[in-house]
């Protein structure tokens, strides 16, 4: 005892429990989780030494704050890699003061619980160091402290500079130093942009990632065979957990996470060089089922916007299948009012769109996103065999949620696998496989276009681009080859499904058909894990980073476990890279401005008792809208109670990233059928807002109806004009009706 007491009054006992804390322990935990390039640990040695000069012989009620911050962004940064294969932006920061989010992300348990504990004796031997010792001045640090922590992020930035890793950002960087480069590089474009002043460069060519191209060879000599179609979606998937897709590129990828997909892949097409071209479920969504690049940036989703539109809503899969004839069907395990899927997928042409509320057994597990994937699967083939009753051709488009963060799996997976995520994914192998099973046992398959996809990829540790390595397994009636060569995407899945039926193609579409085999390249471009990437169809593939540094790659196609370094720029050539992004997510708007978006409707909503979750138990679909700079937003609600003898509470929040925005908005107001809630709310966005949603939230008995929740953003001036707010109002009741 005399011995440790010693030890925690020695003179550098402070200094050594303080670097345990923001050097040891990060250093430990990349050896651990194999993040280990050099790179990183010279990152985590620079931040390290930076907080030790910063924080050594400060009082402790301000260096505890900053050692608390310091964890909780490690564990952040650890568990969003384990989760879905990328680090934490400043967005996900702020998810971290918000105690639902908190609860429901870590609701199946952390990745790495060990760490946290870690962290902790760290910080408890530090308060006790620095406590025992109070009264004590410990010695200082050589006079020249400050300069180790520059050389080290000089030299880290030499080195980034002279040779660029294309290693994965948290091999790289630990998340302070990441976070703080992107700041300076956000910086830099600013001061580049105010010395270029209004200059208008040149947009680069854009016909090869927009237009239609069916000029390849056919693979099927007549229209296909299939009578139905059923698309299946799966939450996070990517394309490495199948066996054929690793193989035809040859990648160092091993683990068979799903062998049964895997072996059904044995039995259709393969398209092994697949892109995700985002991340977020809406967007993968529009992309597949409306042939068009969904935003590369945190803007207001396509499918949203898409709402104010009457006519390239027709040119989706859904729409014009249902108008050759077939009846058009959306199932999901989730609950259809975030990200407005209740309004956008009726508007894309789905008949029937149906979310949790449809499943009717009791759920095999608890999940807080929706139904788990043995649950989901069972009922979807319930749902087919109703389909074949009718006498009409069937579009079905299937969306599982169980492979979403935190993930669900039973107990027996849980046991079997090494994380709560490769059980997930074990446990929707299992339940695909029987409900592809299932289809067969009816015959479904000898007469249906199967496609089996992912929304978007959680991502894979130290796999090269598997944020955007996406699968497309296409069963078919009638024999196609294994393997589809070339490059393709989700933006070019609905005119591949038109092109095999022989239908028309609307020119408004854009890219190539998967049933075709192409002579040359093509473009096609990516925004995942915060890196745009771009393939020429040359044989060049770009990568851009947050750094808005280029890296440019020999690489025959956009998906390689491997690629030849060729060079880096930034300027001008990096910024064309840039507007070819922003060209593509202006192909429905020019401008976020003019835009009116109605989220009310007739429907009768239900309420629950209590309000428990703002993401679940949010009654619209406003999420995600962007603002520009300088405009003004107004929100005009109307909201009644169905019953006459019962009473609504309703509540009313913003969120910016998912974070809350203080405003003076309704709060608890009690809503009968006689006395609505009836409001016109208007704020300012001094600067540009993204990623901004309203959580409309109510509780008590009976139902609601919210009428008229429109949304529309403008500039100030334009917006107080009295003939804009009679046309907003007419606009309303238009969209509601």
């Amino acid at each position: 005892m005399n011995v440790f007491y010693r030890a925690l009054t020695h003179p550098l006992a402070s200094l050594l429990a303080l670097a345990g804390c923001v050097l040891f322990v990060p250093m430990g935990l990349r050896l651990v989780l194999g993040w280990s390039d050099l790179l990183g640990y010279l990152s985590d040695f620079a931040i390290g030494s930076l907080l030790i000069v910063l924080l050594h012989r400060r009082p402790g009620w301000l260096a505890l704050p900053v050692l608390l911050a310091w964890a909780a962004l490690m564990l952040a940064s650890s568990e969003l890699v384990s989760a879905v294969g990328r680090m934490p932006t400043p967005s996900d920061i702020q998810y971290l003061t918000d105690p639902q989010f908190v609860e429901n992300s870590t609701s199946g348990g952390f990745a790495h619980p060990w760490l946290a504990a870690v962290q902790l004796v760290a910080l408890a031997l530090w308060l006790a160091v620095h406590w025992i010792n109070r009264s004590r001045r410990a010695p200082g640090l050589p006079r020249h402290a400050w300069a180790l922590p520059a050389v080290l992020l000089l030299a880290h930035h030499t080195v980034q500079t002279w040779r660029p890793s294309e290693a994965d950002q948290w091999n790289l960087f630990n998340l302070p130093h990441q976070l703080m480069t992107a700041g300076v590089a956000a910086g830099q474009a600013h001061i580049q942009e105010w010395v270029a002043g209004d200059t208008e460069e040149p947009l680069p060519p854009m016909e090869g990632l927009t237009r239609l191209d069916l000029e390849g060879q056919k693979l099927l000599a007549a229209p296909g065979r299939a009578r139905n179609v059923l698309i299946i979606a799966l939450e996070g998937i990517p394309g490495a957990y199948l066996e054929t897709n690793r193989l035809a590129l040859k990648s160092s990828y091993q683990e068979n996470l799903m062998p049964h997909l895997s072996a059904w892949a044995e039995r259709g097409m393969n398209t092994p060089d697949y892109v995700l071209h985002s991340h977020q479920t809406i967007r993968g969504l529009y992309a597949m089922l409306c042939g068009d690049y969904d935003k590369l940036d945190n803007g207001t989703p396509k499918g949203v916007e898409m709402l104010n539109q009457s006519q390239r809503n027709q040119a989706c899969l859904p729409a014009q299948l249902r108008k050759n004839g077939f009846s058009t069907h959306f199932l999901q395990g989730a609950g259809l009012r975030f990200m407005a899927k209740d309004r956008i997928m009726p508007h894309i042409g789905f008949d029937t769109t149906l979310g949790m509320e449809w499943f009717t057994r009791p759920a095999y597990l608890e999940f807080p996103w929706g139904k788990d994937d043995k649950t989901f699967f069972e009922g979807a083939l319930d749902y087919v065999g109703q389909l074949q009753q009718a006498d009409k051709p069937w579009m079905l488009t299937l969306l599982t949620v169980g492979t979403h963060q935190p993930y669900s799996a039973p107990e027996d997976y849980l046991e079997r696998y090494d994380t709560a995520k490769q059980a997930a994914v074990g446990y929707l192998d299992d339940a695909l496989d029987s409900f592809l099973a299932g289809l067969e046992r009816q015959g479904i398959l000898d007469n249906t276009l199967v496609i089996i996809t992912s929304d978007e990829s959680h991502g894979i540790d130290d796999v090269r681009l598997a944020s955007s390595w996406g699968f497309n397994l296409m069963l078919a009636p009638e024999p196609l080859p294994r393997l589809k060569q070339g490059v393709h995407g989700h933006v070019d899945l609905t005119a591949s499904v038109l092109d095999y039926f022989g239908f028309k193609v609307p020119t408004s579409l854009s890219g190539r058909s998967m049933f075709r085999d192409y002579a040359t390249g093509r473009e096609i471009m990516s925004f995942t894990n915060g890196k745009l990437r771009y393939h020429d169809g040359k044989g060049t593939f770009t990568e851009c980073d947050f750094q808005q540094h280029c890296l440019d790659y020999r690489s025959e196609g956009f998906i390689a476990d491997s690629a030849t370094y060729l060079g880096q720029y930034s300027g001008q050539r990096a910024r064309l890279v840039s507007a070819r992004a922003t060209a593509l997510d202006q192909t429905l708007f020019a401008t976020p401005l003019n835009q009116h978006y109605q989220f009310g409707s007739a429907e009768k909503i239900p309420l629950p008792a209590q309000v428990s979750n703002d993401w679940t138990d949010n009654l619209i679909g406003a999420q995600y809208l962007e603002m520009p700079k300088g405009t003004r937003t107004r929100v005009s609600l109307s909201i009644r109670a169905v019953d006459a003898d019962h009473a609504a509470y309703i509540s009313l929040k913003a969120k910016e990233f998912e974070q809350d925005v203080p405003m003076d908005l309704p709060t608890n107001v009690a809503v009968t059928n006689d006395q609505p809630l009836v409001m016109d709310i208007h704020f300012d966005n001094p600067q540009p807002r993204k990623a901004f949603s309203f959580h409309l939230l109510g509780h008590g008995t009976g139902a609601i109806e919210i009428s008229d929740f429109s949304v529309v953003t403008e500039l100030p001036e334009q917006l107080d004009q009295p003939q804009y707010l009679d046309d907003m109002r007419d606009d309303s009741e238009a969209q509601s009706s």
